[in-house]
């Protein structure tokens, strides 16, 4: 039985935790594509003092319908205090 969105997400989130052993940041968007769903998600990579300074980085990870992992990457990084401009449609 197919996943519904929701529970896809939730998937994506805890298996890219176990696999990297990062923090999860924010879900950012998930989609579905010809090769399975792609959930983009922002991660802590390292914990700075003050946190403002904490290294994000941005993983897409690739998901069949039933949930496994196919697929993982880190596509950028930056700190938390950077903020990118982005159109909003």
């Amino acid at each position: 039985m197919a996943k519904s969105m929701q529970q896809l997400i939730e998937k994506a989130r805890e298996e890219l935790s176990k696999i990297t052993g990062l923090e999860l940041s924010t879900t950012i968007g998930a989609v579905k594509e010809e090769k399975g769903w792609k959930v983009t998600m922002e991660m802590v990579e390292k914990h700075s003092i003050p946190d403002q300074m904490d290294i994000l980085a941005v993983y897409e990870v690739i998901l069949d319908d039933d949930g496994n992992v196919i697929e993982f990457n880190r596509t950028r990084l930056r700190k938390r205090v950077d903020t990118e401009a982005v159109e909003v449609e």
